[in-house]
C-alpha cells in the first residue's frame, strides 16, 4: 500500500467529516471501511478530533459540528497550499467568500475554509506535521473529490484563479460534460454541472469518494450499520461501479469500485 508523505500545491490532500454525533460516526465508518479510530485529546483530556487510520496510515478525520452548523454530518475536502494566507488573499477578488480565515491547528498545520462563487465550500490546508492522508487511492481510502454545481461556467475560473487548476473537458454522452482537474500530469479531482434531477434543496457542493473493492459488499455494510443508499450502484464504462450513500447522521459520501483493466 503506497504511502504519501507530501502533496503538491493545489492537490487535494485530506478529507474529514463534521458530525453531530461523533461516537456514532466513529462506529459507522469503522464498520464500513475497517478503519481504526484514534481520539486526539487536549491538555484536559477532552476529545478535539478523531483520526481514522488504515494499516497505521491516516486516511480521514472526524470532528464535532460547530454551533450554527446544520444538524447533519458533512464531508469536507482540503486542498494543499504552501501559504494559506496568500491563497486566501485571492479568494474574494476571484468572486468567492472566506468562510473561516486562516487559523493554526496546533503543530499539524494551518487551515482556512472558503466558498466558490456558487456557494460550494472547500478547505485549504498548509501542512505542518500533518501533510494529509498517509494513503489514498486504495480500497477503503479516499480517492476522489468532485464539484457539483448549478453554475459550472462561473465556478471553474474561480479555481483556476485561486489554485491554478486547469480543466480538461470530457464528453460523457447524453449532454453531460465532465471537467477533470489537472495540476500536473494526473487528474486530481473533477467538476460537473448538477444534474437536473437533483432536488433543488441540495446545495452546490464538493462530493467525496472512497475507493472500494466490492461495491455490492459496501452497500450491504452501509445498510447493515444504519446508512442508506441514495443512488443505487451504477456502472460507468471506463470508470467503474459507483454508488452514493447517506450515513446515519445524514452525511453524503460516494464510493467507486474501479473498472478492471485488461
Amino acid at each position: 500500500m503506497p504511502a504519501f508523505t507530501s502533496y503538491e500545491p493545489g492537490q487535494p490532500c485530506w478529507v474529514d467529516l463534521m458530525s453531530p454525533d461523533v461516537d456514532a460516526s466513529k462506529a459507522f465508518y469503522s464498520a464500513v471501511f475497517g478503519w481504526d479510530a484514534h481520539d486526539e485529546l487536549d491538555d484536559e483530556g477532552n476529545r478535539i478530533y478523531v483520526n481514522f487510520s488504515l494499516d497505521g496510515n491516516d486516511v480521514a478525520g472526524l470532528g464535532a459540528n460547530q454551533p450554527g452548523m446544520p444538524p447533519m454530518a458533512i464531508w469536507n475536502s482540503y486542498v494543499c497550499a504552501p501559504d494559506v494566507a496568500a491563497t486566501v488573499a485571492k479568494v474574494e477578488s476571484a468572486g468567492g467568500t472566506v468562510m473561516m480565515p486562516p487559523m493554526q491547528v496546533m503543530s499539524a498545520g494551518h487551515m482556512a475554509i472558503i466558498a466558490d462563487p456558487t456557494g460550494a465550500v472547500i478547505s485549504i490546508w498548509q501542512p505542518g506535521e500533518h501533510p494529509g492522508a498517509g494513503v489514498a487511492n486504495e480500497p477503503n481510502t479516499w480517492s476522489w473529490n468532485e464539484l457539483m454545481t448549478r453554475d459550472i461556467d462561473t465556478a471553474l475560473p474561480f479555481y483556476t484563479d485561486v489554485f491554478g487548476w486547469q480543466f480538461d473537458a470530457m464528453d460523457m454522452g447524453g449532454g453531460m460534460i465532465y471537467h477533470v482537474v489537472h495540476g500536473g500530469t494526473d487528474g486530481w479531482a473533477g467538476a460537473m454541472a448538477m444534474p437536473p434531477d437533483v432536488p433543488e434543496q441540495a446545495p452546490n457542493h464538493w462530493a467525496v469518494y472512497f475507493m472500494v473493492a466490492d461495491t455490492d459488499a459496501t452497500v450491504a455494510a452501509v445498510t447493515a450499520n444504519g446508512g442508506s443508499v441514495v443512488m443505487p450502484p451504477m456502472d460507468t464504462p471506463g470508470v467503474g461501479r459507483m454508488c452514493i450513500f447517506h450515513d446515519p447522521q445524514g452525511g453524503s459520501f460516494s464510493t467507486l469500485q474501479p473498472e478492471q483493466q485488461g
